[in-house]
């Protein structure tokens, strides 16, 4: 029987240690979760029952499989009615729009998919090549604008804005909420029932006072690192210890859903917070 040093116990220690590490890091940054809430609100047209939208942020060129295939295969599963893309398809130090395209071109043949911009998309210079490739896909480019979703007699009114960041050039200039102030105030008064679609969870109390009923957001990378029962560690424009990270939220008459999003930026690891995915059903009681 062969003894061991302590030095060389020690150094297995380590190794297994860091294989385990490895192996978990691995695991938490390419096994993708599926979130499932279902939202109940009488003020939903009943011909919407079941409506089940699928929501998709912060890919950030990240590829799940051959060719988008582990992803795809993710949201093909859910059988929703619409797909919503709130920002960051691309990574703006690292360019790479063909890997976003891969899951485009599949998912517009799965439901209609509608597209607001993020952060990196209004400070990656290309912009209109990343909106071009989009509606040449078939994708609904929502710009400071609104439509209408309908089925049967009645329809819910689909909002996109425009990520805040086509002001500024960089995160030393803060975030400009004019033109957002402006969006939403104008489409404050609309009795319909709203859904919005916007890259800021940050801007939660705007979309609140301004009567939007739900909101799909992301950016906020679950807080890259979440610590056990207590939650993301930090966040762009929320900064440590954000309060808008991940699940739902909920204020007067709105419910935001944030999404923990798929892949990664400047930080390029997540720790207990694995890609996401964000599936609602509306339940119209």
């Amino acid at each position: 029987m062969i003894k061991l040093s302590r030095k060389a116990k020690t150094l297995i220690i380590l190794v297994i240690f860091i294989v385990i590490c490895i192996v978990f890091s691995i695991w938490q940054n390419n096994s993708i979760v599926i979130s499932n809430f279902d939202y109940n609100k009488s003020e939903l047209p009943t011909e919407f029952n079941n409506f089940k939208i699928v929501h998709i942020s912060d890919l950030h060129n990240k590829v799940f499989g051959d060719e988008q295939d582990k992803l795809i295969g993710k949201v093909e599963d859910l059988s929703p009615n619409i797909i919503v893309i709130t920002g960051d398809l691309i990574d703006r130090r690292r360019y790479n729009l063909e890997k976003a395209m891969l899951f485009i071109n599949s998912a517009v043949k799965i439901a209609p998919v509608y597209y607001v911009s993020g952060n990196h998309e209004a400070w990656s210079g290309k912009y209109y090549e990343i909106k071009e490739r989009l509606i040449d896909a078939g994708v609904i480019v929502m710009e400071d604008s609104e439509l209408d979703i309908t089925r049967g007699n009645n329809s819910i009114k689909l909002l996109g804005l425009s990520d805040p960041d086509f002001l500024t050039s960089d995160y030393i200039d803060g975030t400009d909420t004019s033109k957002v102030e402006e969006k939403l105030k104008e489409w404050s008064e609309i009795e319909e029932f709203k859904i919005l679609l916007s890259h800021r969870p940050e801007l939660f109390d705007l979309y609140s006072e301004n009567n939007i009923d739900m909101i799909f957001s992301g950016h906020a990378h679950g807080g890259q690192i979440r610590i056990p029962f207590v939650g993301g560690l930090i966040a762009p424009d929320q900064g440590f210890f954000p309060k808008y990270t991940a699940g739902s939220y909920n204020e007067k008459k709105s419910t935001m859903f944030v999404s923990r999003g798929l892949g990664n930026s400047l930080f390029p690891v997540r720790v207990f917070n694995r890609p996401e995915i964000i599936s609602v059903t509306l339940k119209a009681s």
